[in-house]
């Protein structure tokens, strides 16, 4: 593969080209020339106005479906869905059929996976099957190639379990991915506990379930002298609660969707399942909260929260409908729409690239000659509506359909490969 982007704004605080218009000649895997107006013979050129580069995006805590669920999602149709959306990466949650609970269920994640478009990171459980009862052998799994533990979507209850798994994988240096979400404090919720879910008549789900879910896994970190990852934070004082105990020194992080930036409560007055999803949308205080917390580093990464599910659990009554959406096409234009003039493209790129490279240990990326090509390339004043074909995912369940957002996906590159939208 020969590919040439001309004039395209590198966005890559680490690299010496940042803030400039460069073109960028691609041979297989290997970034061989950066310059203005290179003359060289490419088998594809790319050249659109405003067109931005950086280094490939990573998502962490995407539902991939195999094994077990691929009539949902397959590892095929998760990669293009990941490409789509700018990922040259995907971190995948362990909620499988079986689940990813042991090194030969690693394993075969990272052989169907190995070389592809789209570099895929198992994230082993930490409970057997998924269960919160017995811990698993993270170590095996770690040597396998598992980037982080956790029970994925199932929030993990055992406070004793929960501390184990912290000071077991100190031993590798490893990190513990956990959703703060106490069931029994949301058992039976439907959506936001407020004035909303009152007047809709449904069950509501307190903040109160995940702030105090939140600060018993930075106790139990604190305790441990370990890392934890909070993923997905809707609620404004759990990210308040985060910030403090980083201000403290402690290995602390955390992740907001994309839809909790862009969407509150409101926005199911109409009992539209889609939006029904876990974490669920908060009041718009909860909103402005998330905000100011990625604008000052106190939410490390934005995530899709990607969750592919069948039409017969999603297109039913409201209080029947399961929680979960898509989202990996459309994350970068509803983020960008979102946080226009709250982030610069350069923060977006450290939420979305950097921050997780750094934060899962993967292999750092940087735009210079004679460096790896793992590349995304992306419109940022571009204005799109979303269509059905604009999904790649098996899974239709995304409530973005028919609206306008800001920003593009261009393509990506990654691995001696490229996908570009039509």
């Amino acid at each position: 593969m020969k590919l040439l982007i001309r004039k395209a704004v590198v966005v890559d605080p680490h690299s010496p080209y940042h803030g400039k218009v460069s073109d960028l000649f691609i041979e297989n895997d290997t970034v061989t020339g950066i310059g203005s107006n290179l003359k060289l013979k490419a088998d594809k050129v790319v050249e659109a106005e405003g067109c931005h580069v950086s280094p490939g995006w990573v998502d962490i805590g995407v539902q991939a479906g195999d094994p077990g669920f691929e009539h949902r999602e397959d590892l095929r149709s998760a990669a293009l869905a990941a490409a789509a959306g700018g990922y040259t990466g995907i971190g995948v949650f362990p909620n499988t059929q079986p689940v990813i609970h042991g090194k030969a269920e690693v394993a075969y994640l990272v052989t169907q996976t190995k070389g592809g478009l789209v570099d895929l990171f198992p994230i082993g459980a930490i409970s057997t099957d998924g269960a919160g009862k017995q811990i698993t052998e993270m170590i095996d799994m770690h040597h396998a190639g598992a980037i982080a533990f956790s029970d994925g979507q199932s929030a993990l209850q055992n406070n004793g379990l929960m501390l184990r798994a912290l000071q077991y994988v100190r031993t590798f240096e490893g990190i513990v991915i956990n959703r703060p979400y106490d069931e029994a404090l949301g058992l039976e919720g439907q959506m936001h506990e407020g004035v909303v879910s009152t007047s809709l008549g449904l069950r509501g789900i307190p903040n109160l379930a995940e702030d105090l879910m939140t600060q018993r896994d930075i106790y139990l970190a604190d305790y441990a002298c370990s890392r934890i990852h909070l993923f997905g934070l809707s609620s404004g004082h759990s990210v308040d609660l985060v910030r403090k105990a980083k201000a403290r020194g402690l290995q602390v992080s955390c992740s907001v969707p994309v839809l909790n930036l862009a969407f509150d409560d409101r926005a199911l007055v109409e009992f539209d399942s889609h939006f029904k999803v876990m974490p669920p949308l908060r009041s718009p205080e909860d909103q402005e909260a998330l905000k100011a917390g990625l604008k000052d580093g106190a939410i490390d990464l934005i995530v899709s929260n990607h969750t592919p599910l069948e039409i017969e659990l999603k297109m039913l009554e409201f209080p029947y409908a399961d929680f979960g959406a898509i989202g990996m096409e459309t994350a970068y234009g509803l983020m960008n729409k979102a946080l226009e003039g709250i982030l610069t493209t350069e923060e977006l790129v450290r939420k979305l690239a950097i921050n997780p490279r750094k934060l899962f240990g993967l292999e750092p990326v940087s735009i210079r000659e004679g460096g790896k090509a793992n590349l995304t390339c992306f419109l940022p004043d571009h204005r799109w509506v979303v269509r059905r074909e604009h999904l790649k995912s098996k899974s239709a369940s995304n409530p973005l359909i028919g609206m306008e957002l800001k920003g593009k996906v261009l393509g990506v590159v990654n691995n001696g490969q490229a996908w570009w939208a039509d």
